[in-house]
């Protein structure tokens, strides 16, 4: 799926930068020299020639990625279970136990956990507590249990944060709201696969009439794995409460005039999304 390809890529690109800042950085006793003055200097330099997803905790976690999951890029497409995402290994880098962190990886690869199952398993030490049983069968009865939200989480279908840097937009905010939409549309289908799966465009500028006022609704998009219509307001500015009144009022808007159409729809969200560069 383009989804998971994308999400492929991004793990491919973080590894091989932190692989190229190590060896760049490698002292004479081989060992990384990066300190924060250098870092911060290459993160400045990266921010302001692609944008977004390159200050220095990132570049600091991309070296360690690098360091800990030195064969990653040999199993990228396993034979069983599904791809980690960049989101995985970013929290896998938190156990610091080469074998636990080994475990963790396999077991989220081959049972598909999401990336909160694999957050609470981690916190609460699962790895351990198997280790440690006897009777490994009620952990993990107790596991999968506690999980079990987690794992129904449709809100995996949606990514988090979507970066739009294709875009084309300037790396400063001195574009409007109009601009936003605008090159959102110019770039739809690469916007369609940065949101995630089962994504299709259905209307720009929806509008929605009322007996005292006129509104319109920026974009309107429909998921057809979740069966619901997904609403954005696109701000370019901090979204304030009104914003999201105003989000509410458009999603109880749009819900009753699909009902009026005949169309019965389910309506999960309204997303009061910002093109944030800095």
């Amino acid at each position: 799926m383009a989804y998971a390809a994308v999400d492929t890529i991004l793990v491919q690109r973080n590894w091989l930068l932190g692989k190229r800042i190590a060896i760049e950085c490698l002292n004479e006793n081989g060992k990384a020299d990066y300190g924060k003055k250098t870092m911060k200097k290459l993160s400045s330099e990266l921010k302001e020639k692609y944008g977004k997803g390159f200050d220095f905790s990132s570049l600091y976690k991309y070296v360690k990625f690098h360091q800990e999951f030195p064969q990653i890029l040999d199993s990228l497409r396993p034979k069983s279970g599904r791809p980690l995402s960049w989101t995985h290994y970013r929290i896998l880098l938190q156990e610091t136990s080469p074998e636990a962190r080994a475990w963790y990886a396999k077991e989220a690869q081959e049972q598909a956990w999401s990336v909160r199952t694999l957050q609470r398993n981690i916190s609460s030490q699962y790895y351990y507590r198997m280790l440690m049983s006897q009777n490994t069968e009620p952990v993990e009865k107790e596991m999968k249990e506690l999980t079990a939200t987690y794992q129904a989480d449709k809100l995996e279908f949606i990514k988090n944060p979507v970066i739009a840097e294709f875009l084309g937009l300037s790396s400063n905010t001195d574009f409007t709201e109009s601009e936003l939409e605008q090159s959102i549309i110019t770039h739809v289908q690469k916007f369609l696969m940065e949101l995630g799966k089962g994504y299709a465009f259905v209307a720009r500028q929806q509008h929605i009439r009322t007996e005292k006022e006129d509104y319109y609704i920026d974009l309107v998009f429909y998921n057809y794995i979740l069966k619901c219509f997904v609403l954005i307001d696109l701000k370019t500015s901090k979204i304030i409460h009104q914003d999201v009144a105003q989000m509410d009022m458009y999603i109880r808007m749009y819900d009753e005039m699909k009902r009026n159409e005949g169309d019965n729809p389910t309506l999960g969200m309204g997303i009061n999304w910002i093109h944030d560069t800095k």
